[in-house]
């Protein structure tokens, strides 16, 4: 497997230049800039853009700063979080939006939690997950937001919604954003069925884009400026800073867990085609040491591998099997760099259930989480993963010229 090391911030140069995308979208994000360093790393390091701190501390000097992070918000390759390098700098940080699994990652999925303070540094925090009432005075409050959050690359990923939510706000209240763009580890691939229903709309599905969308957080960002997703068209004022040395053809082992239940690559490559799973009670590893890497549920006609699922830290609740024998099949030993988006695991286990009518045992989360109710009538009629996939292709043609105004990165293809 490729390995792409984060450069050491005291080989970060001071030389910026602001850069333009194309004709197309200037008119069109005419409050958006983009800016990188003018002297590039050496070709085979990955520098995202948290650790190129010349093109964004100055912008912060004498300013109230704001910053949605999480455990993923590191610089350089001693893995220093975001918030102690800026409180290191001087920077008037306020206050930390955290996303769904909390400000250092250990919140349960889903779970709600409430206004809290970071231990470590007693910076207070605040939830944009399940919403927050005093939001918009909270925003209103600094002059700049920062964004820096590791996304996995699926529209499921509820970080992209995260993303929505703070543009939303500052664009309501005329706060610049900077969002420092991190690789998508799953960035070389758009797959899936597109959204287009508000039907099912929800945390998980809240774009109408490709369920593998194929962007990072800064190119989705791009997206929702130019589409003008926004509510009443409002656009933020937003500056993103790339990656360096990174295009959608490169694999990128994260070098932080992006979410208790993503501990490894072979796990956010598989996420991608499991997480389906979870409008079922199949369980996709949740509460043993390999989740997202094994399958099973408590019937011996899934598969002779067996597993049982217990309590582990940010993976206790809601798991699917816990405390009983599970059967079904080890994907542990596949190479990450080779997985893609599938329907594979699911049509088969599909097919091996005895009584198909209760493998869908939340049927309306599994329309969420496709983003249409079209792919479980496809899969209860028995149509083929080719054949769901012919349905997919012209939606898919559609959102890829889309998708290619807001690139910031050459493409895989």
């Amino acid at each position: 497997m490729m390995k792409y090391t984060l450069l050491k911030l005291t080989f970060v140069v001071s030389a910026l230049s602001v850069i333009s995308c194309s004709n197309s979208l200037r008119s069109a994000q005419s409050k958006k800039s983009v800016r990188e360093n003018s002297v590039a790393a050496s070709a085979d390091v990955i520098m995202p853009g948290a650790d190129q701190l010349s093109s964004y501390l100055p912008q912060l000097k004498g300013k109230k700063v704001g910053i949605m992070g999480n455990q993923t918000s590191i610089v350089g390759t001693d893995k220093r979080h975001l918030v102690d390098v800026l409180l290191e700098n001087k920077v008037d940080l306020k206050f930390a939006f955290a996303p769904e699994h909390g400000f250092r990652g250990n919140v349960e999925r889903g779970e709600k939690f409430g206004n809290d303070v970071d231990q470590k540094t007693g910076l207070p925090l605040f939830t944009l997950y399940g919403g927050n009432k005093k939001q918009d005075s909270i925003v209103n409050s600094i002059d700049v937001m920062i964004f820096d959050l590791q996304d996995v690359g699926a529209r499921f990923y509820t970080y992209i919604t995260s993303l929505h939510r703070v543009m939303e706000l500052c664009a309501k209240h005329n706060k610049k954003l900077i969002v420092l763009d991190r690789p998508n580890p799953n960035g070389d691939q758009v797959d899936g069925p597109v959204r287009h229903d508000d039907k099912f709309k929800s945390d998980v599905s809240w774009h109408k884009i490709a369920m593998i969308h194929g962007l990072t957080i800064g190119e989705l960002a791009q997206m929702i400026n130019g589409e003008k997703w926004l509510e009443n068209g409002r656009q933020a004022d937003l500056e993103i800073i790339k990656v360096q040395n990174w295009d959608h053809s490169k694999m990128y082992d994260l070098p932080v867990v992006p979410s208790p239940s993503l501990p490894n690559q072979l796990s956010v490559r598989l996420y991608l085609s499991l997480c389906l799973f979870e409008g079922t009670d199949i369980s996709v590893g949740r509460g043993t040491d390999w989740p997202f890497q094994v399958l099973g549920y408590t019937n011996p006609v899934y598969g002779s591998f067996t597993f049982t699922p217990g309590e582990r830290h940010g993976m206790s609740k809601h798991v699917e099997g816990k405390g009983v024998k599970n059967y079904g099949i080890d994907l542990r030993d596949l190479n990450p760099d080779e997985q893609k988006f599938t329907l594979k695991y699911l049509l088969d286990f599909y097919q091996k259930t005895p009584d198909k009518t209760v493998f869908f045992a939340r049927p309306e989360f599994f329309d969420k989480l496709a983003g249409t109710d079209q792919l479980r009538k496809q899969i209860i009629a028995g149509e083929s993963e080719a054949q769901i996939r012919d349905s997919w292709a012209a939606d898919l043609k559609v959102y890829k010229k889309m998708r290619k105004k807001y690139l910031l990165y050459t493409d895989f293809e």
